[in-house]
């Protein structure tokens, strides 16, 4: 398989597992989804919204944009304005892929972190970064979730395979 297509299958598969959560979330109270549980962040609300400017600040960085800090999480306040601020994210993240070619996923690009760090690395690995970094944040909102007594969705990544992603 081409990197490009193991890219856009990354992303297909980031947005399938996101949306299953999300659903998932959807009998929670307001009060539940805002509750502090503890972990990297303290909510399901601020883990969700980390999720979201994260994947903001990575299309930006993508496109040669510096980001100085990520959108606060006080700009997501329900469930709702989470969906609806990560979907126009997405089509942001689905626009950038569609128009890469193999040669583009090669060429080095080089990122400002909020912290004021420099890096350089070729466009794929910062691709696959962002992918992990959210698979990583998908397992606390699991975790999170059974806390609050709500059964989990199952996000693996083969379920997502044979699901093709579109389910």
């Amino acid at each position: 398989m081409e990197p490009l297509t193991l890219v856009r299958e990354g992303v297909d598969f980031n947005y399938w597992a996101r949306d299953r959560q999300l659903k998932a979330c959807a009998v929670l109270s307001a009060d539940d989804f805002a509750r502090p549980l503890g972990g990297s962040f303290p909510s399901l609300r601020e883990t969700f919204a980390h999720m979201v400017a994260v994947e903001w600040l990575w299309v930006a960085r993508w496109r040669g944009r510096t980001v100085k800090a990520l959108i606060p999480a006080s700009e997501f306040p329900t469930l709702a304005v989470v969906a609806e601020r990560w979907s126009a994210v997405e089509r942001e993240v689905r626009e950038f892929v569609n128009e890469l070619d193999e040669e583009s996923l090669k060429r080095p690009l080089i990122c400002t972190s909020t912290r004021g760090e420099q890096w350089t690395y070729p466009l794929w690995r910062l691709i696959v970064h962002f992918l992990n970094h959210q698979s990583y944040h998908r397992g606390q909102v699991t975790t999170l979730l059974r806390m609050l007594g709500v059964t989990p969705p199952r996000i693996d990544y083969l379920l997502g395979v044979d699901a093709d992603f579109a389910r």
